[in-house]
C-alpha cells in the first residue's frame, strides 16, 4: 500500500477478478478515447501538414479533403470532436477509477495503446515541426552545419513543409536528435511521409519512457503510481503533441524523468548519462543537471560533497555532449543556437504579452519600442536564471519542504523527504523558465506536468488546475496551425474550429452530466 496523496486509495498487484471489474467499468471511456484518436486521423487527411512535394498530396482523395472548402470545414469539426471526446474520455477514466485501485494499470496500459496507436498513422497535425526536422536532417546529409545553416541552404527547401520560422533560423537541438534527423533521412531517402516514421517512434518511445518511470518516480515518493501514469501518459495535451505532432520533446522528456529515476535510486551515473542524452535532444534539459548532483550528494552532505557532486555530474555531462560532438564535427554548436526561438512570443506568455504591451505604449508616445520589449524579455531571462540559481543552492530543510506547521526548521531531512525538495525545487525552476519566457508552447505545461506530478499533485483545486490547464491547451492545440490551402479562407477554418472547440469544452466543463463536477469546487467527482 502507498501512503494517501488525496486520492483515496493506493495501487498494488490486482487479482484477476478486479482487473475485469475496472475494465468493464472503463469499457465506455477506453471505447470514447479510440473513437477520438481514430477521428484525428481522419482528420489530419484535410487538415494535417503536408510537404508540398508529398506524394499523397497528389491523390484524388487528398485532393478532394484539401481543396474543397466544405471539406476542409468538415475536417476542422472532426479534428475538434476528436480531440475533444479524448479529453472527456481522460477525465471519465479517473472517475471511473476512482481512487486508482489494485487492478488499474492494466486498464491505463490499455487505454494507453489504444489512445496511441491509430496517431500513428496520422499526417502531422497542431504543428510542423516534424518537417523542420526533416530540413535538418537534409542539412546534416548534404553536409551543412545546421547550426550556422537555416533550412533556406537547401534547394527547393520551399516543398520541405516547415514552418518560415526554420527557413532561416539554425536548429537548436542536440547532437543526438542530429543524429536521428540524419538517420531518417537515409533510411527513407528523403520522402517525406516515409522520415516520418522515425519521428513517431522517437514520440512514441519517449512516451513509453514517461509510461514506464513516471509511475515508478511516483511511487519512489509515496505517491499512487496509477493516478501518475493517468495523469502524465494518458493527459490529451501529451497525446496530441508528443505524438500526434511528433514533437521531440517526448523523448526529451522521457529520457529526463529515466535519468531522474536513477539518480534517486543510488544510480546517479547512469542518472547523469541519460540526463545528458535528454540534453543531446533539447538543451534545455540543462536546468535539470545541478539537481542530479543533489540527489547524487544526498540529504547529508556539505558544501564540499555538493560541490563535488555538481562538479562531477557537469564534467561527466560535458565529456558526453563533448563526444558526441567531435563525431559529428559539430562540437557545441548547439549552445550559440539557444535563443533561436526568443524572437518570438505568443498572448497568453505573461511576459510576452506585457513586454509587447509596453513597447507598443511606448512607440505610441515616442519611446523606442523595441528597446523597451527587449529589456522587458531581457529581465525576464535574468530573473529565471535567479530562480534556477536560488533553488539549487537553498539549502533542502524541513521548512523549506513545508513539513512543519509552526515556523520553519533548519534540521535536516532524511533521504526520501530530501529527494522531494530537490525534485520540486526542479519542478519550480523549469516553472521559471517557462513562465518568464515570451513564448510559451502548450508542449512545455507538459514538462511542469510531469515534474509536479511525481511529488505529489494532490485532489483539490491543484488537481481542478490541471484539468483548466489540459483543456485550455487542448484548445490552443485546435485553433493555433491548421494546414489550409491559401484560397481557402484560414479565418473561416479557424472560426469553426474556435466555434466548435470553444463549445464542446464549455459543455464538458459546466453542462455535461458526468465531467462537469470535476471543474466545481467544492464537489467531489461522480462516477
Amino acid at each position: 500500500m502507498f501512503p494517501s496523496d488525496g486520492t483515496g486509495g493506493a495501487s498494488g498487484p490486482g487479482g484477476t477478478p478486479a482487473v475485469v471489474s475496472l475494465m468493464d467499468s472503463s469499457r465506455t471511456a477506453l471505447r470514447q478515447g479510440l473513437i477520438g484518436a481514430i477521428l484525428l486521423v481522419v482528420a489530419s487527411i484535410g487538415v494535417g501538414w503536408l510537404a508540398g512535394s508529398s506524394v499523397l498530396i497528389r491523390t484524388p482523395l487528398f485532393i478532394f479533403a484539401r481543396t474543397s472548402p466544405v471539406a476542409v470545414v468538415v475536417s476542422t469539426v472532426l479534428l475538434c470532436v476528436g480531440a475533444i471526446l479524448m479529453l472527456r474520455a481522460w477525465l471519465r477514466l479517473a472517475q471511473r477509477l476512482k481512487g486508482f485501485p489494485a487492478g488499474s494499470r492494466p486498464v491505463l496500459i490499455r487505454a494507453f495503446w489504444l489512445w496511441n496507436l491509430p496517431l500513428m498513422v496520422a499526417l502531422p497535425l497542431f504543428s510542423r515541426d516534424a518537417y523542420a526536422y526533416i530540413g535538418q536532417g537534409r542539412l546534416m546529409t548534404n553536409g551543412l552545419n545546421p547550426y550556422t545553416n537555416g533550412i533556406s541552404a537547401l534547394n527547393n527547401y520551399f516543398n520541405l513543409g516547415p514552418d518560415t520560422l526554420w527557413t532561416e533560423a539554425p536548429t537548436p537541438y542536440g547532437p543526438l536528435w542530429l543524429w536521428i534527423e540524419q538517420g531518417a533521412v537515409f533510411i527513407s531517402g528523403g520522402v517525406p511521409e516515409i522520415t516520418l516514421i522515425p519521428f513517431r517512434l522517437a514520440g512514441l518511445a519517449g512516451m513509453v519512457l514517461l509510461m514506464m518511470y513516471i509511475p515508478r518516480l511516483a511511487a519512489h515518493h509515496g505517491m499512487n503510481p496509477d493516478r501518475a501514469l493517468w495523469l502524465v501518459a494518458l493527459n490529451p495535451v501529451v497525446i496530441v503533441n508528443f505524438v500526434a505532432s511528433a514533437h521531440n520533446d517526448s523523448l526529451m522528456l522521457g529520457l529526463m524523468i529515466a535519468g531522474i529515476y536513477c539518480a534517486s535510486v543510488k544510480r546517479p551515473i547512469w542518472g547523469i548519462v541519460l540526463v545528458t542524452a535528454s540534453i543531446a535532444i533539447k538543451p534545455i534539459t540543462l536546468i535539470a543537471l545541478p539537481f542530479v548532483g543533489l540527489l547524487w550528494a544526498g540529504h547529508r552532505a556539505g558544501w564540499t560533497r555538493r560541490f563535488m557532486c555538481w562538479t562531477g555530474t557537469l564534467v561527466l555531462s560535458v565529456v558526453l555532449l563533448g563526444a558526441a560532438g567531435w563525431v559529428n564535427g559539430l562540437w557545441f554548436g548547439w549552445l550559440g543556437a539557444l535563443q533561436t526561438s526568443s524572437a518570438v512570443w505568443i498572448w497568453y506568455a505573461p511576459v510576452g504579452l506585457f513586454s509587447h504591451a509596453a513597447g507598443w505604449a511606448s512607440s505610441v508616445i515616442g519611446l523606442p519600442g523595441a528597446t523597451v520589449t527587449d529589456m522587458i524579455q531581457l529581465v525576464g531571462t535574468v530573473l529565471s536564471i535567479a530562480c534556477v540559481l536560488w533553488l539549487t543552492l537553498r539549502p533542502a530543510t524541513r521548512g523549506a519542504l513545508g513539513m512543519s506547521r509552526g515556523r520553519s526548521t533548519s534540521k535536516p531531512l532524511d533521504d526520501l523527504p530530501y529527494q522531494g525538495v530537490v525534485l520540486r525545487r526542479m519542478a519550480w525552476a523549469f516553472a521559471a523558465v517557462v513562465l518568464l519566457a515570451p513564448m510559451i508552447q502548450p508542449w512545455y505545461m507538459i514538462w511542469l506536468l510531469a515534474l509536479f506530478t511525481v511529488t505529489g499533485i494532490r485532489e483539490g483545486w491543484q488537481t481542478r488546475t490541471v484539468y483548466y490547464l489540459t483543456t485550455f491547451f487542448v484548445l490552443i492545440a485546435l485553433t493555433d496551425q491548421l494546414s489550409v490551402f491559401r484560397w481557402i479562407p484560414i479565418e473561416l477554418v479557424r472560426g469553426v474550429a474556435i466555434a466548435v472547440g470553444a463549445s464542446m469544452a464549455l459543455y464538458l466543463m459546466f453542462l455535461d452530466p458526468k465531467t462537469h463536477v470535476l471543474f466545481r469546487h467544492p464537489r467531489k467527482a461522480k462516477s
